[in-house]
C-alpha cells in the first residue's frame, strides 16, 4: 500500500500533524502499542500555562489557545512562588503580593513572592486527543495500533516502513514517535538528535487540610514540586527529570515519598497517603525546545519531537506548524524548530 505521508507514533504529537496532514495529503498514522495516547500523553498533568516554557514553547502555547476544540479548557490560574523575575520577564504572569497569595491559596506555610499566570487552564487531554483522532478519520486518514515500525528504507525519493511482516509505501516519514524518535531515526538511517526521555512522577494523595477545588495549581519557580487540587485530593509532583531509557515508566516511590515531603514543608495540608501514582516521559532536545522538519541531507524523514513537558499546551498551533514544514509552507517558526540548528 502507498501513502503520501506515514505518521509514527499515536500520541497528541502523532495524531495532531496527521490529521492537519489528512486535509491536504493521503495519511496513515501507525502506533506500535495496542492504544493510542498510552505513554506521555496519556499520563500529563493536563495543564495549559502561557508562562510555562522557554521562548518558542510560550509563542506556540500563545498561539493555540484559540485552536483548542471547545469544551476542553477549565480555567484554573497557576501561581508561581519564589523569585519570580524570570516568570514575570515573560509577560504571561502578574506579580501579586504575599498576602494575596495567601488568600488565594490559604494552605501556604509563607510567601516570599509569588505571580498569577491567569491564562492557565486543566486541559482535557483525551478530548483533546479525540477532537485529532476524529478529524483524522473524518478526512480519510487510517490509524494501525499493534504496528511497530520493525524497519526504515529508502526507496527512490520514497520509504518503505516494515510493520511487522507487512510493508507500506509513504512519499514523507513523519517521526513523532516521542521518548523512541531517536531508535526510529536510527532505522531509517538518519542521524540521530540527542533526545533525552525524563520519567517525571505525579501521584494523588489526601492529607489532614480540606482541599477546595477552586485553589489554583502551585508551583516552585525553582521546578521542586508543583500541585493542585484533584477531587477530594491534591494532585502532587516533585518535578522529578530522571534520565531513562524508552519504556513504559513507572513511578518511584522515593520520588513519591519527595513529592509529599516537599509539598508538605510548603504547605498546611498534611498529605500522608497516596492514592495512586504514575510516571510518564518528558523528552527534550539540548535547548528544551521542540523540533521539527528534515536534517539537510535527509529528505522525506521529517522529526517532529522534543515536545518535553509542554505537548499538550502547544499542541494545537505546533500541528499547523509541522503540516506547513512537510507541506513545503514557509512559517515563522521553521527555523527555530528546525532540527539543523542541533
Amino acid at each position: 500500500m502507498a501513502w503520501d505521508v506515514v505518521v509514527v507514533g499515536g500520541g497528541i504529537a502523532g495524531i495532531s500533524v496527521a490529521a492537519e496532514l489528512a486535509e491536504h495529503r493521503s495519511v496513515l498514522l501507525v502506533e506500535a502499542e495496542p492504544e493510542l495516547a498510552r505513554h506521555s500523553t496519556g499520563r500529563s498533568a493536563a495543564l495549559y500555562a502561557p508562562s510555562y516554557g522557554g521562548p518558542v514553547v510560550r509563542a506556540l502555547t500563545a498561539a493555540s489557545r484559540p485552536l483548542f476544540p471547545d469544551g476542553v479548557l477549565t480555567a484554573r490560574p497557576m501561581l508561581w512562588v519564589g523569585d519570580v523575575s524570570g516568570i514575570l520577564a515573560t509577560g504571561a504572569a502578574d506579580e501579586v503580593t504575599a498576602d494575596e497569595a495567601l488568600r488565594i491559596c490559604p494552605v501556604l506555610r509563607r510567601v516570599e513572592r509569588a505571580a498569577l499566570d491567569s491564562g492557565t487552564t486543566d486541559i482535557d487531554v483525551m478530548g483533546v486527543h479525540q477532537h485529532y483522532v476524529q478529524r483524522l478519520r473524518a478526512a480519510g486518514g487510517e490509524i494501525r495500533r499493534g504496528a511497530p515500525v520493525t524497519a526504515l528504507r529508502r526507496d527512490g525519493s520514497g520509504w518503505v516502513v516494515t510493520l511487522g511482516t507487512e510493508e507500506v509505501h509513504a512519499g514523507v516519514v513523519v517521526n513523532a514517535a516521542g521518548a523512541w524518535t531517536d531508535r526510529v531515526a536510527a532505522l531509517a538511517g538518519v542521524p540521530t538528535l540527542g533526545l533525552r526521555p525524563l520519567r517525571r512522577t505525579i501521584a494523588i494523595a489526601t492529607g489532614t487540610a480540606p482541599v477546595d477545588p477552586g485553589w489554583p495549581l502551585v508551583a516552585d519557580v525553582e521546578d521542586t514540586f508543583y500541585f493542585r487540587p484533584e477531587g477530594p485530593g491534591v494532585l502532587v509532583s516533585p518535578a522529578d527529570e530522571t534520565p531513562v531509557e524508552p519504556g513504559d515508566a513507572k513511578p518511584d516511590d522515593l520520588d513519591i515519598a519527595l513529592a509529599l515531603d516537599r509539598v508538605n514543608e510548603a504547605t498546611t495540608l498534611g498529605l500522608r497517603s497516596v492514592r495512586t501514582a504514575w510516571a510518564g516521559l518528558r523528552t527534550f532536545a539540548a535547548d528544551r525546545e521542540p523540533v521539527v522538519g528534515e536534517l539537510p541531507g535527509h529528505p522525506g524523514f521529517t522529526f517532529f519531537a522534543g515536545q518535553g513537558g509542554y505537548g499538550i499546551q502547544m499542541a494545537p498551533a505546533l500541528a499547523v506548524v509541522a503540516a506547513k514544514i512537510v507541506l513545503g509552507e514557509p512559517t515563522e517558526f521553521t527555523d527555530l524548530v528546525s532540527p539543523a540548528r542541533l
